[in-house]
């Protein structure tokens, strides 16, 4: 939400911004719940974006349809549905990108990993 306000002491005008904060907490595999923390969804797509022409816009949008989906879902959600959304983005973002995130969310371990993934990719299209 924007808001406009003014200073009560100078009446300077200024734009805030707010968010809703709401208790959302991610299951993870190995049953512990943690908060929901938006800032690793940037950082794991900083990660697989690095060095990939995807501009910035493109990205912060992909984010904020994950964080959506999840408060959407609230007050609990897997951190398996959380990867599968970012994989989703990725894939229609960037596939390169997408393999990076895959090789790490999925633990791959060798190149035939990889070349299993490439192979699905090539029969989803």
């Amino acid at each position: 939400m924007r808001r406009r306000r003014a200073c009560q002491e100078c009446g300077q005008r200024f734009t805030t911004f707010e968010r809703p904060v709401f208790a959302v907490m991610v299951v993870k595999r190995d049953g512990t719940r943690q908060p929901f923390d938006v800032a690793k969804i940037r950082h794991g797509l900083d990660s697989a974006l690095a060095d990939r022409p995807v501009p910035p816009a493109v990205v912060d949008q992909l984010v904020a349809d994950i964080e959506r989906a999840v408060y959407s879902v609230a007050p609990e959600v897997s951190s398996e549905e959380i990867g599968r959304q970012v994989l989703d983005g990725l894939r229609e973002l960037d596939e390169v990108a997408y393999l990076r995130f895959a090789s790490v969310y999925k633990e791959f371990q060798g190149a035939r990993d990889f070349e299993r993934e490439v192979a699905a990719m090539e029969t989803d299209s």
